[in-house]
């Protein structure tokens, strides 16, 4: 990893916010011409979904993350967006800090450890709702598997919505975000902003505010990619007054009802459900061993789910591949190369999530001269 430019890309991008202030608002930054002359957003392909970064490699939703995943190739860097006590987006994953921060080290954080209700169950911990922008920012990152790279773990604070735009922005070709509006429902009961405003539009204006903006495949989209997704499909049915662009809804295990409607998988996955959610999203995103499940960690028989979504002109882009054996089924030979194969080639998925950026780009770079098949533009207006 070249880390003295990313340094300079680091720098670049506090310099435009006006440093690392615990306000982290921006500043005529809708002005900025950052795709001038820039490499276009390859569309022949599958999407490269940099998940949290290149986080196989660095510590999740970091800038150094983003920054790698953009230098392997990445198409989109993926994060979720959380909101701080005062009201300031950030990247971050989960509601509660421990897993991932160094929180249980900072004993002046000792008394803010609270139990709250999250999606139907009590939960322990110290909830990034219940610390500001400029508490957040003094803590720092580290990897969330053991199994992984430990030597970056400390090195990084929690970016702000507005940072991980940035880094974006100022790639030196057309990457696209692909921001999760996360949590929803546990955000607007913890959180709240001035003039009854609501987590959904806090996210929304942010990305309006760089100049996000334009339906799949438009020109406007083209310059600055976007897809948004989420779990709760009346965060994405509630922004799609506010913005047309593509919006994804995200498909948990077959276990998991959905947050905010309590629906289960099996209706939400039925081709009603799909016809009335196609009106506001273009596509899904299943966890991949929905798509077909696991049999003793062996590839059980596909479902229908991808075919039935086709059908329908959605798009599916599951999540997640990660190159450890721990993760990839027998079938596969611990070769994640014969993952993606198999997802790309026999499965036909429009986008993959994936932990490592590089793999995904290596692979698609090998095979792509000998595809036969061009991408098919699902999503795009009839």
């Amino acid at each position: 990893m070249d880390c003295l430019w990313h340094a300079s890309v680091i720098a670049l991008v506090l310099l435009f916010l006006g440093g690392s202030d615990a306000n982290p608002a921006a500043r005529r930054h809708g002005q900025l011409d950052v795709n001038h002359k820039k490499q276009p957003l390859q569309t022949s392909r599958p999407y490269n979904i940099a998940h949290r970064g290149s986080n196989g490699e660095i510590p999740e939703e970091t800038s150094a993350a983003y920054l790698r995943a953009i230098e392997e190739g990445a198409d989109f860097i993926e994060t979720d967006i959380l909101a701080s006590k005062d009201g300031h987006l950030i990247c971050f994953h989960d509601v509660t800090l421990e897993n991932t921060t160094d929180i249980g080290n900072r004993t002046e954080f000792a008394a803010r450890k609270r139990t709250y209700e999250v999606q139907g169950a009590n939960m322990t911990g110290w909830f990034v709702v219940d610390f500001t922008l400029r508490e957040l920012k003094s803590l720092r990152v580290k990897q969330r598997y053991d199994f992984r790279d430990q030597q970056y773990n400390w090195k990084y604070d929690i970016l702000t919505f507005d940072e991980f735009i940035l880094i974006a922005l100022h790639a030196d070709r057309v990457v696209g975000v692909y921001p999760e509006i996360k949590s929803p429902i546990f955000i607007n009961q913890h959180v709240k902003w001035s003039g009854g405003k609501k987590f959904e539009d806090k996210f929304v204006e942010t990305l309006l505010k760089y100049g996000y903006k334009g339906k799949y495949m438009s020109e406007d989209w083209l310059k600055k990619p976007l897809f948004i997704q989420s779990f709760a499909p009346t965060s994405l049915i509630y922004i799609s007054n506010m913005t047309n662009a593509p919006k994804l809804l995200l498909i948990d295990e077959t276990t998991v009802p959905t947050q905010d409607t309590n629906q289960s998988y099996y209706e939400i996955t039925s081709n009603d459900y799909l016809t009335f959610i196609r009106k506001y999203v273009i596509g899904i995103g299943p966890w991949k061993d929905t798509i077909i499940p696991p049999e003793n960690n062996h590839l059980g028989p596909a479902t229908d789910l991808v075919a039935r979504a086709h059908a329908l002109n959605l798009q599916v882009h599951p999540y997640t591949f990660r190159n450890e054996n721990k993760f990839l089924h027998f079938n596969f030979h611990q070769d994640p190369y014969a993952e993606y194969e198999y997802w790309v080639r026999e499965i036909g998925v429009d986008a993959l999530f994936t932990d490592f950026t590089g793999s995904l780009h290596k692979y698609q770079e090998w095979t792509t001269p000998h595809q036969k098949k061009e991408k098919k533009c699902r999503g795009t207006p009839a």
